[in-house]
């Protein structure tokens, strides 16, 4: 998003960063399309994930801002990443200029509320629970602070990877796209400030669905990055709070989906469009073969065109002609 500066937009922290003193690992937070590096550890941790629920003002398209309600401030929020059997403690905390009360619904969390009920943090508070990672795969997790739809349709989301206890297979590039939609006063690239309208979002009317936060947030300097060659992971979120995704890279097939996030099964294979509940994730990855532009769309394609739901891969290297030519008309 916009207003964060272009430190702050990459990498939170790069690496986990342990703690002698407490026996504890801070976890490592990446901010979008970033994701942490992958575990290399074949035991369980103690690990600390610290967020910080704020409310602030940034772009949704150009000449167009909006307040967005944010874990760290970003939408999404950030990038977490623990190993099954890892013991996580969530430290949540409410910056001192929020005006409204807010908390932390973790998917991935067996326990009342995902966590919600433990955690209603009033600016300037923080408060902590503790929770088993015991199922691999991609969770989302979101605001359950009352009334729960109106924090998540202001960006109040994010998602975390529960690795299984062998890992992943390793992959060349991995990026982090979450999809949600914002319900505008103002019409689709009306400019100035636009406040929420809860009448558009009870009615499922957005006027924008977009990827990370804002339109064209994967587009231009963006772009995601890849070589010819190399594989690509996507973790793949949708914020919602209403549609479902029609998730498509035009010009690829998914060699590997695994659907609705879910690591405990063979991943379903050469699938063209996945499909995610909004609450819900997928985790999709392909090898790119030749160069060139790679749109990445909902396939409900006027919210790709007109609503912002549109971003692109960029792929550098050579050509491939035995795969992909362009033929010379005779």
């Amino acid at each position: 998003m916009k207003y964060l500066s272009s430190t702050m937009a990459a990498v939170s922290l790069a690496l986990l960063i342990a703690d002698p003193t407490a026996g504890e690992t801070r976890a490592a937070l990446t901010s979008p399309p970033y994701v942490p590096p992958a575990i290399t550890r074949s035991e369980p941790a103690k690990i600390i994930v610290e967020l910080e629920t704020r409310e602030v003002k940034g772009n949704l398209a150009e000449d167009v801002q909006y307040t967005f309600w944010t874990f760290g401030g970003t939408v999404p929020g950030p990038f977490v990443r623990v190993r099954v059997g890892d013991t996580v403690e969530i430290r949540l905390k409410n910056d001192k200029a929020s005006r409204h009360a807010h908390s932390i619904d973790l998917h991935a969390v067996t326990g009342p509320g995902g966590g919600a009920a433990v955690t209603v943090v009033a600016a300037g508070e923080e408060k902590r629970f503790e929770w088993k990672a015991l199922n691999p795969g991609l969770f989302v997790y979101h605001c359950a602070g009352p009334p729960t739809h109106i924090h998540v349709a202001n960006g109040m989301y994010g998602l975390v990877l529960v690795e299984p206890a062998d890992g992943l297979a390793r992959v060349d590039r991995e990026y982090y796209v979450m999809q949600g939609e914002f319900y505008t006063r103002g019409a689709t690239l009306a400019r100035g400030h636009q406040a929420f309208d809860p009448r558009k979002a009870r009615d499922e009317r957005p006027e924008y669905v977009v990827f990370n936060g804002r339109v064209g947030s994967l587009l231009g300097e963006g772009a995601l990055k890849a070589n010819v060659g190399e594989t690509v992971r996507l973790y793949v979120g949708n914020g919602g709070p209403n549609l479902a995704s029609a998730f498509h890279v035009i010009g690829e097939i998914f060699d590997a989906v695994y659907r609705e996030g879910g690591l405990g099964r063979e991943p379903n294979r050469n699938i063209q469009t996945t499909l995610i509940p909004p609450g819900g994730a997928a985790i999709v990855e392909f090898r790119v073969e030749v160069p060139g532009r790679y749109l990445l769309v909902d396939h409900s394609l006027f919210r790709a065109l007109e609503k912002g739901a549109l971003g692109s891969l960029e792929v550098t290297g050579p050509d491939a002609p035995e795969i992909f030519r362009v033929m010379t008309p005779r």
